[in-house]
C-alpha cells in the first residue's frame, strides 16, 4: 500500500528497463542505461560502430530515439531540436549552447558486464538524455508503455 518511492529503481535486466523505450534489442547491444527522477535512458550499439539514444520522459511518456555520439571521456551526447543531451554515470544534462537548462541526477545506472561496484554513479560512462523537445521521427511512435505513463497526478 502507499505511493511508490520516486527513488526506487525501475525493473531492469541486461537490455535496459523492462516495458520501456529505454531498452536495447539485445543484451549484447546494451552499452548502458540509467534512470533519473524524471527520465529513463539507454545507449545501444548499432552496426558500424554507431550508437543510439533511447530515452523517455516519465511525466508524459515523451520518447526520443536518435543517433548518439560517444565522447572521449566515455559520456554520450545527443542533439535534437537545438537541445544537447549529455549522459554520464552521474547525470543527464540538457543544454542549449553553453546554458544548462536542466540537470537530472542519476538514481540508477548500469553498464552491463561491468562489476557491480561500477553499476552505480561511479562508472565514467554516460547515458543519453530523455525527450524534452518534440522529436521529428520518420515514423510515428506508439503510445507510452504502461511502465512509462506518468506517476500520480499530484507530481509534476
Amino acid at each position: 500500500m502507499g505511493t511508490p518511492s520516486a527513488t526506487a529503481a525501475p525493473t531492469s535486466d541486461g537490455r535496459g528497463y523492462v516495458d520501456s523505450t529505454a531498452r536495447c534489442a539485445t543484451t549484447e547491444a546494451t552499452v548502458l542505461f540509467g534512470s533519473t527522477d524524471a527520465s529513463r535512458v539507454a545507449i545501444c550499439s548499432l552496426p558500424g560502430g554507431k550508437y543510439e539514444y533511447r530515452g523517455v520522459r516519465l511525466r508524459d511518456g515523451a520518447k526520443l530515439i536518435v543517433p548518439a555520439k560517444r565522447n572521449d571521456d566515455g559520456a554520450f551526447r545527443v542533439e535534437n531540436a537545438g537541445i544537447e543531451y549529455l549522459v554520464t554515470s552521474k547525470s543527464l544534462v540538457l543544454s542549449v549552447g553553453e546554458k544548462v537548462i536542466r540537470e537530472e541526477a542519476m538514481i540508477d545506472f548500469h553498464r552491463p558486464g561491468a562489476p557491480a561496484a561500477q553499476d552505480s554513479a561511479k562508472s565514467p560512462g554516460a547515458a543519453p538524455a530523455p525527450a524534452t523537445a518534440s522529436p521529428t521521427p520518420t515514423t510515428p511512435l506508439p503510445p507510452p508503455l504502461a511502465a512509462e505513463v506518468g506517476g500520480s497526478s499530484s507530481r509534476r
